[in-house]
């Protein structure tokens, strides 16, 4: 059982979070509850107002939460912010350097490069924020034709929906592919597997 927390935060992008959370519940729920135990996290635990206004209560504030094996950053306008809270960059170092896996979706990739996360490391974010990334992370290999990129212990997708196929690609890693095939077809999500072998 992974503790996978899901990192969130005001105008973070609905479905670079809501994706994930779904591939990792979905998973768990198929494999008898015993593969992800899938939390979300906030700094402070207040309510979260996502982009378009959606409110998320989160299960924990950074300060009382399990300890992930797997953390997630998600990606949106939020991440600008973020990247200027020093106390979360901190705390983002120190689970980073615990976790077995560290993932971020879309413009989260910002956050892991202003913390110092993606030197040395091939990286990817959503289209309109490459060159952003590129000035950011200029100690690392900006990826702009891939939907994700496997550092290792390091894992970055591309914008909103590619988070989806790179959550996917970590439950094959973790468990194989027929874990993660299942859990595409429950969901009805056309994943081409073979792409990302």
């Amino acid at each position: 059982m992974r503790n996978t927390g899901i990192l969130i935060f005001d105008d973070a992008e609905v479905l670079d979070f809501c994706g994930p959370f779904e591939v990792f519940s979905v998973t768990n729920e198929l494999n008898n509850f015993e593969l992800f135990n899938v939390f979300t996290v906030s700094e402070g635990r207040q309510t979260i107002r996502a982009k378009n206004g959606l409110k998320v209560q989160p299960d924990h504030s950074i300060r009382r939460c399990p300890a992930p094996d797997i953390l997630l950053i998600p990606g949106g306008w939020g991440t600008r912010k973020l990247m200027k809270n020093e106390p979360m960059l901190s705390w983002i170092r120190t689970v980073a350097a615990r976790t077995e896996l560290l993932l971020s979706v879309c413009t989260g990739s910002l956050v892991l490069a202003k913390a110092g996360l993606l030197d040395g490391m091939k990286a990817t974010t959503h289209h309109e924020a490459i060159t952003l990334l590129g000035e950011t992370a200029p100690n690392a290999e900006i990826i702009s034709d891939q939907r994700f990129v496997d550092n290792g212990s390091v894992i970055v997708s591309a914008g909103i929906s590619a988070g989806i196929d790179m959550c996917l690609y970590v439950v094959a890693k973790l468990h194989g592919e027929e874990v993660a095939s299942r859990t595409a077809l429950y969901m009805e999500y056309a994943w081409d597997r073979e792409k990302w072998r």
